[in-house]
């Protein structure tokens, strides 16, 4: 009897999932301790590769930034050309501020990542533009600079890789995101693959704000097989692996462009650390997730998406967000500088109103190839009320089909929330904490293992734009980590069953100092 493939072994992906879990037990008697002898530098660099220079001269888009978090309006669209792709790859993973910190400098970026340790890289697989040739481009933060990896057009290998996604297939250009798995790991150990996906989220969700922006039609691909991708970027698989496609614009008239040959690429990158340390729970659940044949591309069920949300039986209360002249009117580059990650709340309220409205820009439809239906979703939100002016401390559901949160108990939780996100100060100080939720069984049943990676894709990307819409109303905001069964356990009998994917701690700063997440 010929066996399934690898992919529909959804013990992979528990096995993972429940072997990284965080208990108040894992984490006081972990003997892990960190190296900063041997931590790795948060860039790739290719030493023999000359860097080209992409514009710096960025011109707003105009666009406030609580817009562009919305979903695109249907209407014209725009071609990119060189400017706009250096604005996106600025806004979306470029260095927008430096600090000091013992033994040097660190380069905050546009996005939230887990300890700073920025691991996700961008290449850029594009046809010809003014000033840049067709080609398989990596971005350096470092120098604001591409660097061709190949020469000519290769967009058709994504293309067929993709299983033929009309979005991939007409697009002028296509970004890639990719995982160093070490340059993580080196503190999170193998909860790093989690991280992989988290972190390439909340890039994703400063991509699509800017790409409404620009506007410029963008889509987050996840399926696809995974070995043509990681060749075709000549990535040591060990090391590093692809994550998501982004095509960026549409020319639905373009004629097919054929998958060219792919001669293996072997080019120098310098070591990130003294040492690297391998974890296998990484590699086995990245390969039980990787698909290989377009037979199991097309076994996906993306026809057949659950709805995840049950109908609400409590009481529920409509959200009211900031309208008219009281939404604000500044831009999205500002405010994407502005982000970074509070570490310290004051216990102070923030209003109903612009809870309202954060949770109104998580929920929007998100253009992914796993979401291919007007209000579906993996993912629920469940939130801890500290102090929010208009709405009673307690617990929550929210129901974004109502546009509503739904009472599970009312009551003071800063001591459980403060315990659920780790023991931290920060979740007990946070005016909300709103945690993303997943039925993993139907994302698994639906995608196999790959429904994983789609799970936790969509928690970050709804999260990122969450933290975008708290800056833009001049709050803070803070990704954290958490006690997973003890979060289902207190969000339960309503979250029986399901997985936390995302925290994200919001609230007023208490003072400007702030960091990556």
């Amino acid at each position: 009897m010929e066996s399934m493939p690898t992919n529909r072994d959804t013990s992979a992906a528990w096995r993972y999932h429940d072997g990284t879990k965080h208990s108040w037990h894992s984490v006081h008697t972990s003997n892990h301790r960190l190296d900063f002898q041997n931590q790795p530098s948060p860039f790739k660099i290719y030493p023999q590769l000359e860097g080209q220079r992409l514009p710096t001269d960025l011109e707003s888009s105009q666009m406030p930034a609580l817009a562009a978090l919305r979903s695109p309006a249907p209407g014209p669209t725009r071609e990119p050309d060189l400017k706009r792709l250096a604005g996106l790859l600025y806004y979306t993973a470029g260095i927008t501020k430096r600090g000091i910190v013992p033994g040097g400098q660190i380069f905050f970026r546009a996005a939230a990542c887990t300890g700073a340790l920025y691991h996700i890289e961008l290449y850029l697989v594009c046809g010809d533009f003014d000033g840049l040739e067709a080609g398989v481009y990596h971005f350096g933060p470092h120098d604001f600079s591409l660097r061709q990896l190949r020469k000519g057009d290769y967009r058709g290998v994504l293309a067929e890789a993709s299983g033929g996604d009309a979005a991939v297939a007409n697009a002028p250009a296509v970004l890639v995101t990719s995982s160093v798995y070490w340059r993580n790991a080196w503190k999170y150990q193998a909860r790093a693959y989690r991280h992989s996906y988290w972190d390439s989220g909340t890039m994703l969700a400063n991509l699509l704000a800017m790409g409404n922006a620009y506007g410029l039609p963008l889509k987050v691909v996840a399926a696809f097989l995974d070995e043509p991708v990681n060749n075709l970027l000549g990535l040591d698989v060990a090391r590093e692996a692809a994550l998501h496609l982004a095509p960026v614009g549409e020319n639905p008239g373009a004629l097919p462009i054929e998958a060219p040959e792919l001669p293996t690429l072997d080019l120098e990158v310098s070591p990130y650390s003294l040492r690297e340390i391998g974890y296998s729970e990484i590699a086995d659940m990245h390969s039980a997730s990787s698909l290989a044949l377009s037979e199991e591309l097309e076994q996906l069920s993306f026809a057949a998406l659950p709805h995840i949300a049950a109908k609400p039986s409590g009481e529920l209360i409509p959200l009211n967000p900031l309208s008219g002249d009281e939404v604000p009117e500044e831009t999205i580059e500002p405010v994407v500088v502005r982000r970074g990650s509070s570490r310290r709340f004051r216990r102070e309220p923030i209003t109903f109103q612009q809870l309202s409205t954060m949770l109104e820009a998580a929920s929007q439809d998100l253009p992914a190839d796993f979401l291919n239906s007007p209000g579906s979703r993996l993912t629920q939100g469940y939130l801890i009320a500290n102090n929010v002016q208009g709405l009673e401390s307690g617990s929550y559901v929210y129901h974004p089909d109502l546009q509503a949160l739904e009472v599970l108990k009312r009551g003071e939780f800063r001591q459980e929330a403060g315990y659920l996100g780790l023991q931290q100060e920060l979740p007990a100080d946070a005016s909300v904490d709103l945690f993303f939720l997943a039925d993993l069984n139907a994302a698994l049943e639906n995608f196999g293992n790959r429904g994983y990676r789609m799970a936790q894709t969509e928690a970050a990307i709804r999260a990122g734009k969450v933290y975008l819409a708290a800056y833009a109303l001049r709050l803070g905001a803070s990704g954290l980590t958490f006690f997973d069964d003890d979060v289902t356990e207190f969000f339960s009998p309503h979250a029986a069953g399901k997985s936390v994917m995302f925290l994200i701690a919001l609230g007023r700063p208490r003072r400007r100092r702030q960091t990556g997440v």
